[in-house]
């Protein structure tokens, strides 16, 4: 999954928590959804942190 369609699946799950309307059971599935999702956004920010330290490091001065 790439990272915009973790974020765009995340900001779905979020607006259908601040909807309301669903059940508990419901509402903690998009809970635990939404997490895999922000770990997943985090997971390739911090990858590409790493990449551009990396390029920074190797840049000659």
């Amino acid at each position: 999954m790439t990272y915009e369609q973790a974020r765009e699946e995340l900001v779905e799950v979020v607006r259908k928590l601040e909807a309301g309307g669903t059940t508990l059971e419901e509402s903690l599935a998009l809970w635990e959804r939404g997490e895999e999702l922000a770990t997943t956004c985090q997971h390739w920010l911090d990858g590409a942190r790493e990449r551009l330290t990396k390029a920074q490091e190797q840049k000659p001065t």
